[in-house]
């Protein structure tokens, strides 16, 4: 009865968290001011119209320059939903990525644009196909497998995903955009997601709170690392093109890129951490509960040798991670860079290193941490652990003493 009302007690505070969390911080959101979703709607084509080759005339030579795609399509969303209108698809075979030519039957995305068609017979014009019906189909069987290895705890991991992206998207991302305290919300977001996601998944239990714990530590390692190693390497924020355009998104109140890579390193550091603490103190209860008469010194040496084993692997999946997020940019900046030395100080590739670097610490201190925490919290919580100190040899001398004179009485 009591761990679920913990659980309910837990939803409830989340959601709480969730509305007002994104009150907060979109108070003074001013990014998203002027866009209009109408502008854009989803569509079905319906029929080909006709596809006309484009031809341009340089210098008297005719190139082909594309085709110009005419299409029946029918609105699937919004006021005019059901409607069918003209719509037409550039296709230039100069381009290097070339967009697949419309079928019957493709759903599509279409904005209004009066100089798309040359001959003014479309006013929609085609501009991305409809992706994310196929990736919500995705979540669906990944989320029906986790019901169907995790049966109840898969029910807690998703509610816990759902609260976890929720956290980020609709409170995080509108906090750093309307440009408020970017490490007060990092440390805001990270409390709730771990201690949301240890209640939701394991309840109100000793092996949550040493997770929950361990993994606080080390983000705490991780934040402290990147924020001391700003002032060392002398990080501007401007890592890519982008980070100019979130510099311009609000020159009043302009946001601190800075704070941004350290955000970036925590957020991502903190799914690797979660596990790495569970995985200790999972794997410390079971030893534990197993042991004739654990000790303290017991628990946490184990605890350590349990961590030599995970680290190895950990570390490589933050460092192929970021390698793999950033692929493109790392071919791209090695294929255009003649000096080595150059490119391992050029900004963007030192903040890629740094996040695994940091992260990758905070891993090697949260084993240790977690690890005395379940030593702490195992020995007072288990009916079968005492934390067992050494004897005086004087003491042991007594001891055996009374117990002898104690059986001759008996006899």
């Amino acid at each position: 009865m009591k761990s679920k009302i913990i659980y309910i007690v837990t939803v409830v505070i989340s959601v709480c968290y969730i509305f007002i969390g994104n009150y907060i911080a979109t108070k003074d959101l001013t990014a998203f001011e002027g866009a209009n979703e109408s502008d854009i709607q989803k569509a079905v084509i319906t029929e080909i119209v006709d596809r006309t080759a484009v031809q341009s005339n340089i210098e008297g030579a005719q190139y082909s320059s594309g085709v110009n795609i005419r299409f029946r399509a029918k609105f699937l969303s919004g006021e005019n939903k059901g409607t069918e209108v003209i719509g037409i698809q550039n296709s230039d075979p100069s381009m290097i990525s070339k967009m697949k030519e419309v079928e019957q039957g493709d759903k599509i995305l279409l904005m209004e644009y009066d100089g798309a068609d040359p001959d003014g017979e479309a006013e929609w014009m085609m501009i991305e196909y409809v992706r994310s019906d196929a990736l919500i189909g995705l979540t669906g069987v990944f989320f029906l497998l986790l019901l169907l290895f995790g049966r109840k705890k898969g029910v807690n991991t998703i509610l816990s995903m759902v609260f976890t992206c929720l956290a980020i998207f609709i409170i995080y991302i509108p906090a750093i955009l309307s440009g408020q305290n970017i490490y007060l919300w990092s440390a805001i977001t990270s409390v709730f997601i771990i201690a949301m996601t240890m209640l939701l998944i394991n309840g109100a239990t000793a092996k949550s709170l040493a997770a929950a714990l361990g993994c606080a530590s080390g983000v705490i390692i991780t934040g402290g690392l990147s924020f001391i190693m700003d002032g060392i390497i002398h990080l501007t924020g401007l890592v890519d093109e982008d980070s100019y355009y979130l510099f311009l998104l609000n020159q009043d109140n302009p946001i601190d890129l800075k704070a941004i890579v350290f955000g970036a390193i925590i957020i991502g550091a903190i799914g690797a951490l979660m596990d790495v603490a569970m995985d200790i103190a999972a794997s410390l209860r079971e030893v534990a509960s197993n042991m004739e008469n654990p000790t303290f010194s017991s628990l946490v040496k184990s605890g350590i040798t349990i961590g030599r084993d995970i680290i190895g692997t950990m570390a490589n999946t933050l460092v192929l991670a970021y390698i793999g997020s950033s692929l493109s940019l790392v071919l791209l900046l090695a294929a255009y860079n003649n000096s080595m030395i150059y490119l391992l100080n050029r900004e963007m590739v030192v903040v890629e290193i740094l996040q695994a670097l940091a992260g990758s610490v905070g891993i090697l201190f949260t084993i240790p941490f977690t690890s005395v925490i379940c030593g702490l919290l195992y020995v007072k919580s288990h009916p079968k652990i005492e934390l067992k100190l050494p004897k005086a040899p004087e003491e042991e001398r007594l001891l055996d003493a009374d117990a002898a004179w104690r059986t001759e009485e008996d006899q």
